[in-house]
Formats: structure tokens, sequence, C-alpha cells
């Protein structure tokens, strides 16, 4: 595995990849760092879709607000590095802050509209910031295909419209969340959580899956299952809910209250951001509803629906 820390050395390696092998394909997997099996199971997918596959790691300051936790954020490269060479990495690119932004950057991706709820709206610019480093990776990498997690499916939804949007010529990979043995999705926030509030933190996920048999039932409206979602969060004392929202997806859009979802038809999400003392948590779950009946899409399907749409133009599917 090769380590780079400047774009030029990315660059260099790069064009000689390309030159060894002009029509293979070039996995990337955005990171922060403090990597856990989520992202190694990004790694592994890339290994197995891809020729050539770089992972980079690099806390962008872009998408922290002035009260978030950019300067605690959790950061050990060589671990880091030791998973990434175990899971099929070939390039390792860690940049500097100085080397990704040598100046103040004075253009920025704006993205509107699936950025206007959720985390997007209790954290303005976060999504910008996102939009900002994704574009700059998508450049200096130019890869065929990106992989992101669903665990943040506001994420991935705004790197489909932003790919969409600019006809960035790259597919855009969805994997499914992975998630510890008692259910809580996988995150490098989660080693914030003392002993009570890890405990607690599952009541997400338990949630989520009750969720599923809830929109089962007749005369369910958006209204009525929302009051469930926040009545089952408020079951943990510890949890104090940001947002707990029922959206279509991927556009993000709100769902009538009066809505009786056991007869809606199309994808929707269940969202959660939950704090348990200062560490917020988020989860979802993305659901398929037809009429009367309700199913949760798998890798398999996931993976086939992608199969058939074309680069730069993704289907917008859970």
């Amino acid at each position: 595995m090769i380590r780079c820390t400047s774009i030029g050395e990315l660059r260099q390696r790069l064009a000689e990849q390309r030159k060894q092998s002009p029509d293979g394909r070039i996995g990337l997997v955005p990171t922060m760092g403090f990597l856990h099996e989520g992202h190694a199971s990004l790694m592994r997918r890339a290994d197995e879709e891809c020729d050539f596959n770089v992972l980079s790691v690099f806390v962008n300051p872009l998408q922290f607000g002035p009260n978030e936790d950019f300067d605690r954020y959790p950061r050990d490269i060589e671990r880091d590095a030791a998973i990434a060479e175990k899971n099929g990495i070939d390039i390792l690119f860690m940049p500097s802050v100085q080397e990704m932004y040598p100046t103040k950057p004075l253009t920025r991706v704006l993205i509107s509209d699936v950025t206007d709820r959720l985390c997007g709206a209790s954290r303005p610019g976060h999504f910008d910031g996102v939009g900002t480093v994704v574009s700059k990776l998508f450049n200096l990498v130019q890869p065929t295909h990106a992989y992101f997690g669903m665990k943040d499916a506001q994420q991935v939804a705004v790197v489909e419209q932003m790919v969409h949007d600019l006809n960035i010529q790259v597919e855009i990979v969805r994997c499914e969340t992975v998630r510890e043995a008692d259910g809580l999705a996988m995150s490098s926030r989660n080693m914030y959580l003392n002993e009570d509030q890890r405990q607690q933190a599952v009541i997400l996920s338990q949630t989520l899956r009750e969720a599923g048999s809830w929109l089962q039932e007749a005369g369910m409206s958006t209204q009525e299952l929302t009051r469930r979602i926040q009545s089952s969060i408020e079951t943990a004392p510890l949890a104090v809910i940001d947002y707990a929202e029922v959206l279509t997806y991927p556009s993000l859009s709100s769902i009538a209250m009066n809505q009786d979802l056991s007869q809606f038809s199309g994808t929707l999400i269940i969202a959660l951001a939950v704090k348990f003392g200062s560490t917020r948590l988020i989860d979802n779950r993305v659901f398929e509803l037809q009429g009367g009946g309700v199913h949760v899409q798998n890798d398999d399907e996931i993976e086939a629906a992608q199969s058939n749409s074309n680069r730069g133009e993704p289907q917008l599917c859970g």
C-alpha cells in the first residue's frame, strides 16, 4: 500500500496506475479516519468491484460548526493505515489541512433542498463543507466508483444530487449500515459514550425495527408514526431528541401528517438524531412502501438497482 500526503504525489501515483491499466476501475472511499468495521466494509466492497482503490483520511474543517468537535475528533493514522492495508486499499491519501486548503477557499459547493432538513437544519453549512471536500476528492482521484455508507443517508442523498447536477463521471455505491451486535450503528463517536449512555443508545435501532411493524398497521398516519417513534426513544431517560422525522427518500421532502402510510407508495426514510450527553448519534432506516406492503431493501437489491443506472446519473433508490 502506498501512502500519500501530497496532492502531487497522489496524482503521480494515479497517473502511473492509469498508464498500466487504462480501462481499470478506480474506487474511492472518502473518510475522516479513526476507522472501524463500517469503514472496512466499504473498503472490502471497493476491493471486490474495482481494480485499484484509494482511501482518503481527512478530517475536513469545513464541515464542522464553531461549537462542534473538530479538535477532539479522534485520530489514529497508524491504526487507520493498518486497517486500510488489510482491506484492499492501494493508496492511502492522508493530506493535512494545509495541503487541502493552502489558502482560504473562496469557492464552495452549495447544495440546496436536500440539505434543508435533518442534519442540514441543525448543522448549517455542514453539507456545503461535505460537498466541497468530496468534489475536491472526485477531481483529484477521478474515481469510477465512490463508496458511501447509508448510516448517513442524508450525506448519500447530497452527494448523489451533486453528482447528478454537475454531471460528475462517478458511480455512487450505497453500502449498508454496519452495526454492533446489539444493533447500535457503528460510529467513531460511539467511543464518547459512557457505560449508561452506551446501553441506552440501542433504543435507536430498536425503534427503527419497531417502525417496520407500525408501518403495516391500517390507518397509520405520518403524525401517529412520528409520535410513536418519539415516545419509544424517550423511554431511554438519557436520550435527548434532536430530530425524528419521516420523509421521502432521497428527496427528503415532507409527507402530509394525515397521510395514511399503509396506503402510501414510494420510498421513505425514518431518520433519527439523538444526543446522549454531549454525543450526538444518527441512525435511519429506508422503507419501500407499496400501497399496503412494506419492504426494506437489502444490499443485493440496492446493488441490482445501481447496476441498471448510468454513471453520473444515479438511480435514487433505498
